[in-house]
């Protein structure tokens, strides 16, 4: 199955990475592969074990048609996984400078690189 796995590692916080669940490993737990991250030498993709909790499906895709406007709350593809942002400003050429109040960082992407942030609640997709 194919889901998003939120991890709590150093300088990932936050940040939702694609994953495949392999198998069940204990009480509301999941052996997971992830889709992008890497073992330390860099051989395979990196399996570890998550709590149900920090395990979701993949948000349903939404087709941005008119871009996206200052205060949109986003998902910016950054360092292999989608980590939570507002747009701060729109820019030509369909880029956006996206602020991660988290971090407080301010980063360009392009609109390629981000889609509408969903939150997972009660088994349902939500736009906030």
């Amino acid at each position: 199955m194919q889901v998003e796995v939120l991890t709590d590692e150093d300088g990932l916080k936050g940040a939702w990475f694609a994953a495949t669940i392999i198998e069940p490993s204990g009480e509301d737990k999941y052996l997971i592969e992830y889709k992008t991250l890497r073992n330390d030498d860099d051989t395979e993709f990196l399996r570890e074990v998550i709590a149900a909790c920090n395990i979701r499906p993949c948000p349903p895709e939404i087709i941005v048609v008119d871009g996206f406007k200052v205060w949109d709350a986003v998902d910016a593809y950054y360092n292999e996984g989608w980590w939570v942002g507002v747009i701060a400003k729109v820019l030509i050429n369909s880029n956006y400078e996206v602020s991660f109040i988290e971090y407080d960082e301010k980063t360009t992407f392009n609109l390629a690189d981000l889609r509408p942030h969903q939150e997972w609640l009660n088994g349902k997709w939500v736009v906030p």
